[in-house]
């Protein structure tokens, strides 16, 4: 197979996001400061009560849903009030608007993405979120709805976040910088930071919070997917970084691992991704491929690979699959016995056991984004992009147990706290 072209970084990153971008691309800009806004007065030292939060990308808002039970929905959260001052200075900055538009017609797939992960601080007073087309992340109040602080990431967009075990700390995705950045969640300094491959995408606390994992993606917006030109995607690896000193520990690069295994034929993109709760095994899911594989963490090694069944009414045109992702969702139950699996492109989910990787009815989906599991450790809780609601799934039976109607495009769902009577917002 031919190497790919030398190309600088810069060069690399702005052809992700179409030719207006490639063409500005060398052009500096700098970025402006954080608009911090003061914090509003803490709520006393009240109970907190668990809930679930769904990231409903296009609309910009957040929904707030109990975290097991009946999922009933509790109240919602704007997660862009600065919309329209944020897009002034887009619209301003020709550079900055080039990438927006890049955004908008590539991921976005023709919309904006306002939010793409997010996580509650300690004390449940503010939610933290991180907004891709507006390339920032930010702390909303949540009890007068206004931002606490904002901070800008290096590049043009922002991405997956992951929270640390004691909460304090945030790691968010710089998709086009190829940087992660770890900010106190408090206040949103940058603690710091670490490069990665291309295009940074999920992350994982590890070890207790001594460790982050970063799997970078590469080029997942260009229409070179047929498998002969996977070498033009970019240079795409796990990275796992120092959590204290932000030094990279180790890279693991899942080529040469999935060829060993004999599956060349496989993209070595890892997406989400889950451990066992030992962390022992690593579980993921790759570009392009209707499955999973296993990766044995101590002996680097991958081990095993799943096939899942594929819906007869799936394009096999891979330009026509949504950033590259076949399947794109993974959970764990608690006792490591199960996983669940969206199955994107294929419109179903699944419960799959671990031992013999069976998987279980596929619970027909529209879309199905993201996978996490509920409050009380039964459900794999999914988020029905194509339908606008989010869907638990018994990990012990396999069958649907309730759909809930949410906002616009749901994406990431994350469990989070809040003070216990809490009410949303525009509702005070």
């Amino acid at each position: 197979m031919p190497a790919a072209a030398p190309s600088s970084p810069p060069v690399r990153r702005a052809r992700r996001y179409g030719a207006l971008a490639a063409a500005l691309a060398a052009v500096a800009t700098t970025a402006p400061a954080p608009a911090v806004a003061a914090p509003a007065a803490p709520v006393g030292a009240a109970a907190l009560e668990e809930v679930m939060f769904v990231g409903n990308n296009w609309e910009g808002t957040v929904d707030v849903i109990r975290s097991r039970g009946d999922y009933a929905r509790l109240g919602r959260v704007n997660v862009v009030p600065d919309k329209q001052q944020r897009l002034w200075e887009i619209y301003l900055n020709p550079i900055k608007l080039a990438f927006y538009l890049g955004i908008q017609q590539g991921p976005g797939e023709g919309h904006d993405q306002l939010v793409d992960d997010m996580y509650t601080t300690p004390d449940g007073t503010a939610l933290v979120a991180s907004r891709p087309s507006f390339a920032d992340v930010v702390s909303i109040d949540l009890r007068t709805g206004a931002v606490r602080w904002r901070f800008p990431v290096s590049g043009f967009r922002s991405d997956h976040m992951a929270v640390s075990p004691d909460g304090t700390r945030v790691a968010v995705s710089a998709s086009t910088s190829d940087t992660v950045h770890v900010l106190d969640i408090n206040t949103g300094k940058q603690v710091g930071s670490f490069g990665t491959g291309d295009t940074p995408h999920e992350n994982i606390f590890t070890d207790g919070g001594r460790h982050i994992w970063n799997m970078s993606i590469g080029d997942v917006n260009s229409s070179l997917d047929a498998p002969s030109q996977d070498w033009t995607k970019g240079d795409r690896k796990i990275t796992i970084a120092d959590a204290t000193t932000f030094a990279k520990v180790k890279e693991i690069d899942m080529r040469p691992r999935l060829d060993a295994y004999g599956r060349s034929d496989l993209s070595d993109a890892v997406r989400p991704a889950v451990f066992t709760p030992d962390e022992s095994k690593l579980y993921f899911q790759v570009s392009f491929f209707n499955g999973f594989v296993e990766y044995d963490v101590a002996g680097d090694r991958v081990t095993r690979v799943a096939t899942l069944p594929k819906n007869p009414n799936t394009t096999e045109d891979r330009t026509k699959w949504v950033n590259d992702s076949r399947h794109h969702g993974m959970s764990i139950s608690p006792d490591g016995a199960k996983l669940c699996v969206a199955g994107t492109m294929d419109d179903y989910t699944t419960i799959v056991d671990r031992s013999t990787l069976t998987p279980g009815p596929l619970v027909t989906a529209s879309k199905p984004y993201w996978a996490t599991v509920s409050g009380d450790g039964r459900d794999c809780v999914i988020s029905e992009s194509g339908a606008d609601q989010v869907t638990a799934i018994s990990f012990a039976t396999g069958q649907k147990v309730v759909s809930v109607p949410v906002g616009d495009h749901p994406q990431r769902v994350r469990i989070g706290h809040l003070p216990a009577g809490w009410t949303p917002p525009a509702a005070r």
